[in-house]
């Protein structure tokens, strides 16, 4: 291959203009040159689950450790790819005839919802899961509060299919399951290593709640949002449902607002394509439900919460095809215009990074 090495080797020499060549040798290829040759190298990647067990049982032949990173860095595929169709890293080793732990019970429904996690993209995540597998029966009563929270947080998304008895799991069910699911808690490990090296954001703490695992910038599903607020019975696995846009969590004394910035894909009927954007890097322009007025008890409790010590914690995503939300962190109480619903301008505490608020700004709805 071009330069030699790996498919991504070749990808970021072409993109990084060959920085790494003997001196005296250059390379130089004109935009329409290096587009032919990236578009060759993403088409020559396997398309098919068998054309993928054949990238990993080459990497074996060739000496290499078969490793998450090793694989993702020497065959050029992405996280994605790898979990997709509800696949996961020890299927795709099974398959290849790799020896991996002997399934447990609920093998099946713990590995497809590894898949679930890789939007993971905060240090205090990925740190706190490592440091919490590496234990493995733990007495999560004994532990402190961000730890039982981050173990809900993970447990939550892995175990809400698996059933085990007619009552819900209890966390420390859920924790001790995993426990004997060895060939699951070693790919945690291998994916949780990957995820390191995907953080891309500068994360912000909530300093005035410590025990509270959120980072401002971060992303989450609202499972893992309803974990770290600690909504419903904490002893318990499972989360409450949460689907409509807003969700009010007692525990914590905070409304949580889930929104979809670009509602142009057919999910939203026209009482439910609430005009959400950011207006600058610090003022958020966010719609109530559509029944909800400004003197409504929800109303005022939106325009009053500072007075009322309650919280305002807003999530965004692009479109209803991710699962996770960016956490744009504590908003405060700026104006609103109308009823029915409400048109509030939220001033964010943390400033949106530059590249969120040029997404978040464009998809204003006209």
């Amino acid at each position: 291959m071009l330069g030699g090495g790996t498919r991504k080797d070749v990808e970021r020499n072409i993109k990084q203009g060959f920085p790494n060549l003997p001196p005296g040798v250059s390379i130089s290829l004109d935009s329409i040159s290096q587009n032919v040759i990236l578009d060759s190298i993403r088409n020559s990647l396997p398309r098919t689950q068998a054309g993928t067990v054949k990238e990993l049982r080459d990497l074996i032949a060739a000496g290499y450790e078969p490793t998450l990173v090793n694989f993702l860095e020497h065959s050029g595929l992405d996280l994605e790819d790898v979990y997709s169709s509800g696949r996961c890293w020890s299927d795709l080793l099974e398959a290849a005839g790799v020896h991996t732990a002997p399934h447990a019970e609920h093998e099946v429904p713990l590995r497809r919802a590894i898949g679930r996690l890789l939007h993971t993209d905060d240090e205090l995540r990925i740190e706190g899961y490592r440091r919490l597998l590496a234990v493995e029966r733990p007495d999560v009563a004994t532990l402190p509060t961000l730890d039982q929270r981050l173990w809900r947080m993970l447990v939550a998304q892995l175990t809400d299919q698996v059933k085990a008895g007619e009552a819900p799991l209890t966390l420390q069910q859920a924790v001790d399951l995993l426990a004997v699911h060895a060939q699951v808690r070693s790919e945690l490990v291998e994916l949780l290593d990957v995820l390191a090296d995907r953080v891309d954001h500068l994360h912000g703490d909530l300093v005035d709640v410590p025990e509270c695992p959120l980072k401002v910038h971060g992303r989450y599903t609202r499972s893992e949002v309803l974990a770290a607020l600690a909504a419903g019975d904490p002893d318990l696995a499972r989360v409450p449902e949460w689907r409509e846009g807003v969700k009010w969590v007692d525990e914590a004394r905070t409304d949580a607002f889930v929104v979809t910035l670009d509602k142009a894909g057919g999910a939203f009927s026209p009482t439910t394509a609430y005009r959400d954007y950011a207006l600058s890097r610090t003022l958020f322009h966010w719609e109530s439900q559509s029944t909800t007025s400004a003197d409504s008890p929800t109303g005022r409790r939106y325009r009053n919460h500072v007075a009322e010590g309650s919280s305002i914690y807003i999530f965004a995503r692009i479109n209803n095809t991710d699962r996770a939300f960016w956490f744009l962190g504590p908003a405060t109480y700026v104006s609103h215009e109308g009823s029915r619903p409400m048109a509030i301008t939220w001033r964010l505490q943390t400033p949106l990074p530059a590249d969120l608020y040029t997404e978040f700004a464009a998809v204003e709805v006209a």
